[in-house]
């Protein structure tokens, strides 16, 4: 049969769902490759009136995935922008924040945070006072309800995804699927429908899925995550996506200063006078561990 182009809107194990002219296919990839992403433009061949087999992945854009020294977990592909998606309530982590932002330096997508659940204003000082560290560094800041301000957070996303392909990421308990409800009003229906083609048996945010709002506005949910590991990105890497560390860069009395403990760094010397966080600084530094740590290290 004559093979087609679609678009990859959901993958979980190795059954992909790729869409092409409005129309839902049940693919697979043929011997025991998964290096498949939701986001992907792919070429495939059709087998029976629904079903297919991914010939080709057509070259990315952006491709966002996260890793340690066992495996990868792909993440999407041909993204424009990440949103990490944090709440007033329960507590967000600094640490995981600063790893997604990493993530989207390292793969050149443009990051944003959105601060949920606006409404609990007990916690709101504090969750502002945490995000004001991201906002100094150039990452927008929006606040928003999305349960309990419906208009105004939309009123606030709709600009900002106009005509960009975006994720959502976030811990579990943020609201992103609040937030995907509130965007996409037949997101519960689109998820029945992927669940059983996909037959996962499950209705919650197991697998990375896409929808479309318009024929240039995408966003992709994904399932809340506890734990980002960079492992594939190397120190060169690393360091450049800091970027409160692009100042420093260069001006460090060795040439192959690791910014740790080093005499003269110019990394740890602008952390002394305030000028890099120290919790930053620490992410940098545990980062560079893992990404040290071989296969079978425990």
């Amino acid at each position: 049969m004559t093979p087609q182009l679609g678009r990859i809107v959901a993958a979980h194990g190795r059954h992909y769902l790729a869409q092409s002219e409005g129309k839902n296919w049940l693919c697979v990839t043929r011997g025991k490759k998964r290096d498949v992403a939701t986001g992907d433009q792919v070429q495939f061949v059709p087998t029976s009136a629904d079903q297919g087999v991914i010939e080709e992945i057509l070259p990315r854009s952006t491709f966002l995935y996260r890793s340690d020294q066992y495996r990868s977990k792909l993440l999407a592909a041909n993204l424009t922008q990440l949103m990490i998606v944090v709440a007033t309530e329960p507590s967000f982590s600094d640490d995981l924040v600063s790893r997604a932002l990493i993530a989207a330096e390292a793969a050149g997508i443009a990051a944003h945070l959105l601060l949920n659940k606006t409404d609990i204003s007990a916690p709101l000082p504090a969750a502002r006072a945490r995000l004001d560290l991201y906002a100094k560094l150039g990452y927008p800041v929006h606040a928003l309800s999305a349960t309990q301000q419906p208009d105004l957070a939309l009123r606030t996303l709709q600009p900002l995804l106009r005509n960009q392909s975006t994720i959502l990421l976030g811990q579990s308990g943020m609201g992103k699927s609040s937030l995907i409800s509130l965007l996409v009003p037949d997101a519960d229906i689109a998820v029945r429908e992927i669940s059983q083609r996909l037959d996962t048996g499950k209705h919650t945010t197991t697998f990375t899925r896409l929808y479309r709002i318009d024929d240039d506005t995408s966003v992709i949910d994904s399932p809340g995550f506890q734990e980002f590991g960079l492992h594939h990105l190397t120190e060169g890497m690393l360091e450049r996506a800091f970027r409160e560390f692009a100042p420093h860069l260069g001006r460090c009395r060795f040439t192959n200063c690791h910014h740790a403990a080093e005499p003269g760094c110019a990394i740890t010397e602008a952390v002394a006078r305030g000028e890099i966080s120290a919790a930053r600084h620490d992410v940098y530094l545990q980062l560079r561990h893992e990404s040290q740590q071989q296969p079978g290290y425990r």
